[in-house]
């Protein structure tokens, strides 16, 4: 097993984890089976309770995992399935050692950070990264490891056992398959490309007992010759062991803006890959893969047509409270070729009350929404600007702009067409009123009420679509499928008796759960794109295989639906695997 370590210094937000899922990808893209681990030094079990706002979204596993978002730049990246325990918290870490002391496992001892804590870290990492990750079933090659900000950071001290643990595994597992690559920030002063930020993080790293193999330098500009040679001499690395990573145009072009500066081969060298038999299946595909990606990725700079999406939510003065919904939006845009561009929009600032409170943001967000090419509201929890989202929703409906809501906003959209049309003046959700006359969305009755943390609906379910709605624009996306599979996270729904008198009035759910009781999908016939969805498709979108819900979505408001379909029908889900 190979382990690639990626640290950050000099300030956080550097792009660590995107230079770690594009280290990732180049490495699949030689045929090696990849892995990914993150770390996070918070005390939480995982993301599940924790505050869009604060922490950015809560991302979801196949296997119900809440987990830190950066496991979705990985599985976006590599095309693979990654679980609960490819995310370590201090909580989950010590738990476990708690755990064991109190069954008596330790015989007595004194349990301490070293070795007991720094132990079970490792022996975490070592067994998760030997678990297979795709379709291919192998065990991984490479693991990469995603630890806390070390070295030029505020040095939080929970990440001192983290820090310590990675330093034992690095001496443990042996020079040749343990690598560290440290991502750096190069500030520009003037004209200048400043070193001095980059020299003292390699030194604190040093001082921690880890020793950087390759510096990622994040910078403004390509970096300078003179520079990479400076960072070389005072860091004790070869020239090509130092890489740039300027601003380029998209996210995705940074793995081609590494592989022509030879970090593969660099890899390649420093651990030693050309001594891993490889499946001559996995390098055809890598080659497969790298070429559809450069494809895409480069295609954007060509690309001048603009479609605007208004994203509508509650948590927008944080935009990676919606990371995955974004990302599923630019594999969307770069299949139709098309420009993304978002326009955020604070649900709130929508509602009559901010008409009176501040006339300039309703006025000015009312303009946004009713400029855009297509609407989209996302998933949220609360009351807080529920009715912004109504209304959103209801423009959508009867104006013919392409709309799509997810989870909350489906309910939601559910709660406008029965206010609207069916004639339910008091409809709304039992989350926002219990005592709600006319409740269209309900609490789930096998969700547990007392406990909150990991509660929830979670996780792959599968979603059956229903007869005689062949008509629907989503279906026909999906060729011949009967069935989807995506991923969950919701304590409420759509109430099972109230469906049928809303379909009679012409809001259909096409796709219901195996049982045929939960609501899953909402479509309206006679409408560009009008569709709602109790799952989030973000979360299985992928660069090389986008979401074939938020792709309709998209391409309807680009108003190329109709040739999209033509080409999506039919195209087999490779997503697991990073393959079209």
């Amino acid at each position: 097993m190979k382990y690639v370590l990626v640290s950050g210094g000099v300030i956080s937000g550097v792009g660590k984890g995107i230079i770690a899922s594009s280290c990732g990808l180049l490495l699949k893209t030689a045929g090696l089976a990849v892995s990914s681990i993150k770390i996070d030094p918070y005390l939480n079990i995982d993301a599940g309770l924790m505050n869009p706002l604060e922490h950015g979204e809560c991302y979801v596993l196949d296997d119900g995992g809440e987990v830190d978002l950066d496991l979705g730049n990985y599985e976006r990246y590599l095309g693979v399935t990654l679980a609960k325990d490819n995310n370590i918290t201090t909580g989950k870490i010590y738990s476990h050692v708690i755990n064991k002391e109190r069954r008596g496992d330790y015989l007595g001892k004194t349990v301490q950070i070293v070795p007991h804590l720094t132990n079970e870290i490792q022996n975490w990492v070592e067994r998760v990264a030997k678990v297979a990750v795709d379709e291919s079933g192998r065990e991984p090659d490479v693991c990469i490891t995603v630890p806390v900000e070390l070295g030029g950071t505020v040095g939080d001290i929970e990440s001192a056992p983290f820090v310590e643990a990675m330093s034992q595994l690095q001496r443990r597992v042996g020079k040749s398959n343990f690598l560290q690559i440290h991502v750096s920030y190069v500030p520009l002063i003037g004209q200048e490309q400043k070193t001095k930020p980059t020299q003292r993080a390699i030194s604190d790293v040093r001082s921690a007992g880890l020793r950087p193999d390759l510096v990622a330098c994040r910078c403004e500009t390509p970096l300078e010759d003179a520079t990479i040679q400076k960072i070389a001499n005072a860091c004790q690395v070869e020239l090509d062991q130092v890489v740039g990573v300027h601003n380029v145009s998209t996210t995705y072009q940074v793995p081609v803006l590494l592989h022509r500066q030879g970090f593969l081969q660099t890899l390649g060298h420093l651990l030693q890959i050309d001594a891993i038999q490889r499946d001559p299946k996995l390098v055809a595909q890598g080659k497969i893969i790298w070429q559809e990606w450069q494809g895409l990725a480069m295609s954007q700079d060509h690309v001048f047509e603009t479609v605007s999406i208004a994203l509508v939510g509650k948590y927008t003065s944080l935009h990676d409270s919606y990371m995955s919904v974004t990302k599923a939006l630019e594999h969307a845009a770069m299949h139709c070729r098309r420009k993304l561009q978002l326009v955020w929009i604070e649900s709130t600032h929508l509602e009559e009350e901010h008409k009176t409170t501040n006339p300039g943001e309703y006025h000015s967000a009312w303009h946004q929404l009713c400029t855009a090419h297509g609407i989209l509201v996302p998933g949220g929890f609360g009351l807080r600007g529920t009715e912004g989202m109504i209304k959103s929703a209801h423009w959508a409906r009867t104006n013919n702009i392409p709309y799509l809501g997810i989870c909350l906003g489906m309910q939601l959209a559910v709660v406008e067409f029965a206010r609207n049309v069916c004639g339910m003046t008091k409809a709304g959700s039992s989350e926002f009123d219990e005592g709600c006359e006319q409740p269209v969305v309900i609490y789930m009755p096998e969700i547990d009420k007392t406990k909150m943390g990991g509660t929830m609906r979670l996780g792959k379910r599968v979603t059956k679509f229903q007869p005689d709605t062949e008509w629907s624009r989503l279906r026909a996306l999906y060729g011949e499928k009967q069935e989807i599979w995506e991923r969950h996270r919701h304590r409420y729904e759509v109430n099972p008796e109230v469906a049928e008198e809303i379909e009679k009035s012409g809001l259909t759910f096409i796709g219901k759960d195996e049982t045929g009781e939960r609501m899953e999908i909402l479509e309206i016939k006679d409408h560009p794109w009008y569709v709602g969805v109790q799952f989030h498709p973000e979360y299985l979108s992928r660069v090389l295989a986008p979401s074939k819900t938020f792709l309709g979505f998209f391409a309807a408001a680009a108003g190329c639906l109709d040739e999209i379909t033509e080409l999506f029908k039919n195209r087999h889900d490779l997503s697991h695997q990073g393959i079209i």
